[in-house]
């Protein structure tokens, strides 16, 4: 979309893994290191953790790139959050073995089968679980016994878990201190350090140029680093709505003024509506005050007018106008105002009550923008991200495949509809 103006070969900021823009930090090339020794010695269990948006799936896709697989068998595991007995299935479904039974311990007697035929052939088998943070314990007891399917020299099945801090917390609990003590390779993606960050920017611009000037000034560099944390992610986010940004605007450079926007649409911190709102203080205040001076006054008026008045005697009945009533009458005998009558009202149920997680299977003619809308209500780019974080099968928003099922998780609170 902005490619063309920026006089860019692609855009450089795509949220979407891709390994023609990969960058090496020391934490990167060692979680590459980790599967290129792991899975090439035969190791059995790899384990990459990350925080997210660090670019665990980046690497994966680059390793998968740059090895040789013409002796290599790929499993991908997009959804982790499956039974054993499920897992079971899918691998031997996806070495081709159709004659299925539900029994587990059959079923592992064909994957030992299967794999021992691989093995043969020369063939490795990998299988890659990603979001490993989201598998159930069960599940994650019973494939350690998959490290047991092995020859007298090799591990005939390669594991490769990727997944958040969150997945080493759970190997932890002590019924799954045997599948730990079966790692045997391990790597950990560390976020950018703001050197880091800033070489990250220029090496993606770099890919994409075509050899045009600076795209960035030094000062809007200096607040997406900031903001970013050292997320590869956020920093693909922010740069990718600072180039939208700037071509509405017309501008051939981003600077911080461009950048202070976008952090302030993400962030819902704008310095505009906390204008409006003080501006709005400022006036009640003042409203208030002229009130109390103009009611100040009227009292000191009475007070002067009730000095040179006639006294009223004391026996004297005070009258009050009643609506309606032609005369006057005491002012004790006019009758109180009813109250209101309460009418039940239909409660219906927030949002937030709608029974979430929701799950949708994607048919012909579907959107994700669509489906979000159907089951929140409303859909904003914001809203979308999310959802494609919760679904690790979404690499893009704009993509999504008939059959593909999709999973809608209760979303945040919002700081409200302006925001959408």
């Amino acid at each position: 979309m902005y490619a063309s103006f920026y006089k860019l070969k692609k855009e450089p900021f795509h949220i979407t893994p891709d390994p023609e823009f990969l960058f090496l930090s020391p934490s990167h090339k060692e979680a590459l290191g980790s599967l290129i020794y792991g899975v090439g010695h035969r190791k059995g269990f790899v384990l990459i953790t990350g925080e997210v948006g660090v670019g665990k799936t980046t690497i994966l896709r680059s390793y998968l790139e740059d090895i040789d697989r013409s002796k290599l068998k790929i499993l991908y595991i997009f959804n982790s959050n499956v039974s054993f007995q499920g897992l079971l299935k899918t691998i031997i479904t996806e070495l081709g073995i159709l004659d299925l039974t539900n029994d587990v311990f059959e079923m592992v007697n064909q994957l030992h089968y299967a794999l021992i035929e691989e093995y043969k052939k020369g063939f490795t088998v990998v299988l890659i679980i990603d979001e490993a943070q989201n598998m159930p314990v069960e599940t994650l007891e019973n494939i350690r016994l998959l490290s047991n399917l092995e020859t007298s020299t090799d591990k005939l099945i390669q594991i490769i878990f990727s997944g958040q801090p969150e997945f080493e917390q759970k190997l932890e609990r002590k019924e799954l201190r045997q599948l730990k003590q079966r790692i045997a390779v391990k790597a950990t993606i560390r976020p950018l350090t703001p050197e880091e960050s800033r070489a990250y920017i220029m090496h993606r611009l770099a890919k994409a140029s075509a050899g045009n000037e600076a795209l960035f000034t030094d000062r809007a560099l200096q607040k997406i680093i900031k903001e970013a944390h050292g997320i590869p992610r956020i920093i693909n986010i922010l740069c990718e709505n600072a180039f939208i940004t700037a071509l509405g605007y017309r501008q051939g450079r981003i600077t911080s003024k461009i950048v202070k926007e976008v952090i302030g649409d993400f962030s819902g911190m704008k310095k505009k509506p906390v204008l409006k709102m003080t501006l709005a203080s400022l006036t009640l205040i003042l409203v208030m005050l002229s009130a109390l001076l103009i009611f100040n006054i009227s009292d000191q008026a009475r007070s002067t007018a009730g000095k040179s008045a006639p006294p009223v005697a004391s026996d004297q009945n005070t009258f009050k106008t009643v609506a309606g009533h032609t005369g006057t009458v005491p002012a004790e005998t006019v009758p109180e105002k009813p109250p209101l009558p309460t009418k039940p009202g239909e409660i219906l149920p927030s949002p937030d009550q709608a029974g979430f997680p929701v799950e949708r299977v994607v048919k012909k003619g579907d959107t994700l923008s669509r489906l979000v809308e159907e089951v929140y209500g409303f859909s904003n780019r914001k809203l979308l991200y999310f959802v494609r974080e919760n679904n690790a099968g979404i690499n893009d928003i704009n993509r999504i495949m008939v059959g593909e099922r999709i999973l809608f998780p209760e979303r945040e609170k919002e700081r409200g509809r302006g925001h959408e």
